[in-house]
């Protein structure tokens, strides 16, 4: 049924904001347990806590941990570039020529610097 542009994007960004928010939903749940003895006697509670969840949070975990490892292997923090010098996919060509006119300005204050002396 809801096959619009707009209902695929909404869809795509619950779920980004569900895996962003499952480890801040474990704590409270692990706190809302803990606090109620009552629960605690509930044995299927007890194995959704103490099983099923943190499973999903080391998932949530090591998708964070290679997605700040990528960026920091593949591309130079002052150019931004790869080494086939590409840019990175996310940064759109308005951010690319901002970021060229930086880079020259700063290759030419270095020039300038250095024939000074």
């Amino acid at each position: 049924m809801a096959k619009s542009l707009r209902s695929k994007w909404k869809r795509k960004q619950r779920a980004e904001k569900r895996k962003k928010n499952a480890p801040k939903e474990l704590v409270k749940l692990k706190k809302i347990v803990k606090g109620h003895k009552e629960l605690i006697e509930n044995e299927e509670l007890v194995k959704i806590v103490t099983e099923v969840l943190p499973k999903r949070e080391k998932k949530v975990e090591d998708e964070q941990k290679t997605a700040s490892m990528d960026v920091d292997k593949k591309y130079d923090p002052k150019t931004m570039k790869d080494k086939h010098g590409q840019y990175p996919v996310w940064m759109n060509q308005r951010a690319i020529k901002k970021h060229k006119v930086r880079v020259g300005k700063a290759k030419k204050l270095k020039n300038k610097r250095a024939t000074a002396w």
